[in-house]
């Protein structure tokens, strides 16, 4: 078994934990959940972290199990929160809790014939057998109001002025009986969780001794941050999701690829499984050759192949080449319709219709007269720079301006023209 303690440690990922807890890991195969709040039908990045955290333990040798929120999720954690939530209905739960089973499949092993086989649980499956009156009489009972108040998640909402909402304010209570539960039902000893988490994880690790009369543990991992201070996951578009359908796999790919240099040294540790010496030798080249960006490139393959797959890491780094790079016009044809429009996002677009099209005479017809004077104002321009060697039409060069409109439409509807070396603009046939 590998030390899951000195994994986390050497990778930046260990901020606190309870005493006694590398010895309880060494004793053997141990049980530990994290959970997942399902506020959404897919995970974003900023989740990877508690991820990883799942995949490191599971490679240790030991049993991980993956909590979703199907009660909780329906109250909203407080911690470090300004306001209360909105809160999602039932019907939406189990819809977000079924697509984050599948994303988590991706990083964790299922298979049932693996002796420590990851598991998912629900919270919604015990907590629904709960009154309230049940729940204050069996649970609340056990942790004190001068307790629950003195955790930072909670100060911090009341001195902030916003005040805390019953319903929040229950939710380390709830939080605690979870991991009470699983402790008693599923033999988990560890919960682990990010560092604003630590309140919460506590009050479990208090609610098994005093109803269980037993030891429980805690660890938790940093939150990230950006070396400049901004928010880490975010961009100007929002969150970057795991979902294909709410990032792509190109723009996920250039969101890693874009990381700073301080940033990427941290994040390779973080996001990849690449071992210790790997890292070492990469930031190693990196420092030598900074401009030629080893890391980030290492990284963006990396976390690209492992939430989406090979496939589209190759589509991403093609992609990438045609803008950044020398890419020849299969390149351009093999990009989806929602890859090639995101690669040139921003570009002048002309519309066209199909029956001007085919009625086109010539290349410098259709550049400046169909295209109005969008991309060239007059045919002389066009002529001239044609014939200087110029323009491309879906990356191939174009030297005669009266030959004939050859290329064939990218995904039956586009042309890409490249005036120069950097002016793009795209052909849209209706």
């Amino acid at each position: 078994m590998n030390n899951f303690i000195e994994e986390l440690r050497w990778r930046g990922m260990l901020q606190d934990m309870t005493p006694e807890i590398e010895e309880h890991l060494n004793k053997g195969m141990a049980s530990a959940y994290l959970g997942f709040d399902p506020t959404a039908d897919s995970l974003h990045i900023g989740h990877l972290v508690g991820v990883m955290t799942l995949l490191h333990f599971q490679k240790a040798g030991h049993k991980p199990f993956a909590l979703v929120g199907g009660a909780t999720g329906m109250i909203g954690d407080p911690s470090f929160k300004s306001a209360e939530r909105n809160l999602l209905d039932k019907a939406t739960l189990d819809h977000n809790i079924a697509s984050i089973k599948t994303q988590l499949g991706k990083f964790l092993d299922f298979n049932q014939g693996s002796e420590n086989k990851a598991e998912l649980v629900n919270n919604h499956d015990w907590m629904a057998e709960f009154s309230f009156l049940d729940f204050i009489r069996e649970v609340g009972k056990h942790i004190t109001v001068n307790y629950m108040m003195a955790k930072d998640s909670v100060k911090r909402r009341l001195e902030d002025g916003n005040g805390l909402s019953f319903t929040e304010f229950t939710y380390q209570l709830i939080q605690g009986y979870d991991f009470y539960h699983l402790w008693k039902n599923n033999n988990v000893s560890i919960q682990l969780g990010g560092s604003d988490q630590w309140g919460n994880i506590v009050t479990g690790t208090e609610m098994i001794r005093r109803m269980g009369g037993g030891s429980a543990y805690a660890l938790t991992v940093p939150l990230i941050t950006k070396a400049d201070g901004t928010k880490f996951g975010k961009t100007e578009g929002g969150s970057v999701w795991l979902d294909p359908e709410k990032t792509s796999p190109y723009a996920f790919y250039q969101f890693w690829l874009n990381v700073s240099d301080e940033d990427a040294s941290k994040y390779i540790r973080i996001f990849t499984t690449l071992d210790q010496n790997t890292v070492e030798h990469l930031e190693k080249e990196h420092q030598e050759a900074p401009h030629l960006r080893a890391l980030q490139k290492e990284i963006a393959k990396q976390v690209t192949i492992m939430v989406h797959s090979e496939q589209d890491y190759e589509m991403a780094l093609k992609a990438s080449s045609i803008l950044f790079g020398k890419s020849s016009t299969e390149d351009l044809a093999s990009l989806d319709e929602r890859t090639f429009l995101q690669v040139f996002d921003g570009v002048p677009q002309v519309q066209i219709s199909k029956a001007e099209y085919d009625a086109t005479g010539n290349v410098l017809d259709l550049l400046a007269e169909k295209a109005g004077n969008a991309i060239f104002p007059s045919k002389g321009e066009g002529r001239k720079m044609i014939q200087g060697g110029g323009v491309s039409i879906n990356k191939e060069k174009i030297m005669d301006p009266n030959a004939a409109v050859e290329a064939n439409l990218l995904q039956n509807k586009y042309l890409l023209i490249q005036k120069g070396k950097k002016n793009y603009y795209i052909i849209e046939v209706n």
